[in-house]
């Protein structure tokens, strides 16, 4: 018997961290691990001979923390910080220090009208704080690195920085860098020096500020990986009136027992899974089946916790309670397709597993030669450093997060929010696109369509039946109400709702029925040949007909149904243009899934699907090869989202779909989909030429390095070219249109 546990991970730097713990905790009799950089997380299935504890101690010897995570609703008990809160917070006080101490260091540095009389030991004051206590989390990455024999980019930045620091030290205390009047005059030469002269401050601050800031960048986006699941629990009831001996008891939600009856009034919203006892109303369930029309529910119905009812008191008994809930077994859904998602390995780290070893033996190796080769030992270390430093990775560290800064910048002017950087490479691979219909393609809103009048002019028909819809709160009401424009309205008497049928009442001293043609016909209003015409045409496109009669016929057809969006057509054309391929996923029925994709264009339709069902239908396009992207607003979305390789949530939807997705639009118009994919394809294409220059750079000025022939001015003029270079190249993104 297996046991299966997931484990909260610390002191992960890179994708290379979670695969030496996944290979750790593997070597394990019996344990199968898997663990994502990207949530911090580990998936273990482990057996009676292996404990909770013997995990987290493998954790522990390989160099990281490991804890198993406290349960979403504990989470902020009592007031206490959540550690994830607390190390971005102290990741945070740790860049805004090194940024003030380094801004100084660099502008002396790099412009001589600064370089007063004892600059450099001023420098030195400043940059000491920066590359001891700034740079520490990279110097403890790198010693984790070094006892298990591996090496990362937090490897070559710590040499880097330790060597730029260390250099200028010997430099300052032991060579002449440290004479007063030294200055850094700005030569672009190449000669063999002993670098004793000169220091390279700058070098070691701005690496570690640059980094740290792209390391904050990154800890904030990922620590919101835990917040959907916290929203899609928030959606359900904080308390509840359960009737103990006929007498209504408010208790807390979570003392609900199963076969315990309870209170639904109306607006409130239902506490558990149930079966309705007495009472009839309309609920409101879209939040989690994405169907617009509320249900209508009466004694013997279920009905589902978090769902809202629109209409009258409910009596419900409770059936499944607290993790047994669909509730629960949705933010299971979105948990499991969260920390299923495979991981995103970084380019940098990938490359860093060649580059760093590589980088360390070329520097050793020119140690050796030039101290074989007779030279003077400060000249040859001299060169070594200079490896080092030149290699130190100042514009690989600008690289992304200058391109993801300008990119999401651009993006939250268009409205158009990008989670991280992560997500970017998704947005490349991404052929298919899912796309779910109720607000998302259509606008989530019943509104007046077609009107059909027989015996009656329109207008009449309007009239009469908006006066009487508007006292109901079915939102189908509320449509045909707000669709007569004209002035005032009429006097309502004698007025009648009859629960999932429609409505009854006298306006202007005749007697009217509004509803369901099964109304009208139990009342004796026949439908004209017409009128029955039009009632047909409008259930076959998955439209509802609200049937109008008074004076003992039936007077008028006004169709109900949820519109596509203006921009829906254009945004599926913008889609296809883009190498995508249309899926139209919908809780919704069959004939208004294939009405609403004809009128836009989509020939791939998945209808009358649970939330459930949506993630089986995203995972068997994964099976058949394809990458998925998910466009969705709803609860019921969530999982789904979270599931795709690429997740794109409508920013007029629940915080749930948006915090299980990684990228958000806005306005909720589905043009910006096309958008989002175009901008984050571009942003990535630029981290990538800023990679590819950042370690051309470093490539090309090695072997000068090596050479000893690299005056400390170069490099810097170099360095500081290229790093400009990554930023103006990253600037482009603002003229993304």
């Amino acid at each position: 018997m297996t046991t299966d546990v997931e484990l909260a991970i610390t002191g992960m730097t890179c994708a290379s961290c979670a695969n030496r713990i996944e290979r750790k905790l593997n070597k394990l009799d019996g344990v199968v691990a898997s663990v994502n950089y990207a949530t911090e997380k580990a998936r273990v299935s482990f057996p009676e001979t292996v404990t909770a504890d013997d995990l987290v101690a493998t954790v522990a010897a390989a160099g990281y923390g490991a804890a198993l995570p406290a349960a979403p609703a504990e989470s902020g008990e009592d007031g206490a910080e959540d550690p994830a809160d607390a190390e971005t917070r102290a990741l945070r006080q740790r860049l805004v220090v090194s940024a003030l101490l380094t801004v100084p260091v660099v502008a002396m540095a790099m412009v001589p009208a600064l370089q007063v009389e004892h600059w450099q030991w001023l420098s030195l004051t400043l940059a000491a704080p920066v590359a001891v206590w700034g740079a520490w989390p990279f110097h403890r990455a790198a010693l984790t690195n070094a006892r298990h024999g591996t090496t990362t980019m937090d490897t070559l930045v710590s040499l880097g920085v330790l060597a730029a620091f260390g250099w200028s030290v010997v430099a300052l205390f032991w060579g002449s860098a440290g004479d007063a009047g030294m200055t850094h005059p700005f030569r672009l030469t190449v000669e063999r020096t002993d670098g004793l002269g000169n220091i390279y401050l700058e070098a070691a601050t701005g690496v570690t500020t640059f980094l740290l800031a792209g390391r904050w960048f990154e800890k904030r986006s990922k620590r919101r990986a835990g917040d959907a699941l916290r929203s899609l629990l928030s959606l359900g009831a904080k308390d509840v009136a359960v009737l103990r001996d006929g007498v209504e008891v408010r208790v807390p939600a979570d003392d609900l027992a199963v076969g315990d009856l309870f209170v639904v009034r109306p607006g409130e919203k239902v506490a558990t899974d149930g079966v309705v006892e007495t009472g009839t109303s309309a609920v409101d369930a879209s939040m989690l089946t994405g169907e617009p029309v509320p249900v209508e529910v009466g004694p013997g119905d279920a009905v589902t916790g978090a769902t809202v009812n629109a209409g009258g008191r409910l009596v419900v008994r409770a059936t499944r309670v607290g993790a047994d809930t669909r509730l629960a077994q949705m933010a299971r859904l979105v948990e499991e397709a969260q920390s299923g998602k495979a991981e995103v390995q970084r380019l940098a780290d990938r490359v860093s597993g060649v580059f760093v070893p590589i980088v360390v033996a070329l520097a050793v190796g020119t140690l050796g030669f030039w101290l074989g080769a007779g030279v003077p030992a400060s000249a040859a270390f001299a060169a070594a450093v200079s490896v080092l430093i030149v290699a130190c990775p100042c514009a690989l560290g600008l690289a992304t997060p200058t391109a993801l800064l300008v990119g999401t910048g651009r993006g939250a002017q268009l409205g158009i929010l990008i989670r991280g950087p992560e997500i970017l490479e998704s947005t490349r691979r991404v052929d298919t696109v899912v796309l779910d219909k109720t607000g998302t393609v259509t606008t989530g809103v019943m509104t007046l369509g077609e009107v059909v009048a027989d015996g009656a002019t329109e207008d009449d028909v309007r009239r009469v039946a908006a006066a009487l819809e508007s006292r109901s709160e079915h939102p189908i009401a509320r449509a045909v109400a707000e669709g007569h424009e004209g002035p005032g309205g009429p006097v309502v008497e004698a007025f009648a709702n009859e629960p999932g049928l429609g409505v009854s009442g006298t306006v202007d001293g005749r007697a009217v029925v509004v509803g369901r043609p099964a109304l009208l016909a139990e009342r004796g209003l026949p439908l004209g040949d017409r009128l029955a015409a039009a009632v047909d045409a409008a259930q076959a496109r998955g439209a509802t007909p609200v049937v109008v009669g008074w004076d003992g016929a039936a007077r008028g057809v006004l169709v109900v149904s949820d519109r596509p969006r203006a921009t829906s057509a254009e945004a599926v054309a913008r889609l296809r243009g883009l190498g995508l391929r249309p899926v139209l996923l919908t809780g919704d029925h069959e004939r208004a899934a294939r009405a609403v994709a004809a009128e836009v264009g989509i020939d791939d339709v998945v209808a009358e699907v649970l939330p459930a069902d949506k993630v089986a239908v995203v995972r068997r396009l994964q099976d058949e090869g394809r990458v998925v992207a998910m466009v969705g607003d709803g609860v019921n979305d969530a999982a789904a989202l979270a599931q795709a390789d690429l997740g794109i949530a409508m920013g007029t939807g629940t915080d749930v779909a948006i915090e299980a997705s990684d990228l958000t639009l806005v306005r909720g118009d589905l043009l910006l989909a096309a958008d989002a994919v175009r901008l984050a394809r571009r942003t990535l294409a630029v981290i990538k030429g800023n990679l590819f220059w950042a370690f051309g750079y470093n490539v090309a000025a090695l072997p000068l390095a090596a050479a000893g022939l690299l005056n400390p001015m170069l490099a810097g003029a170099a360095m500081a070219l290229s790093s400009v270079f990554v930023v103006t190249n990253s600037l482009r993104l603002r003229r993304f249109r």
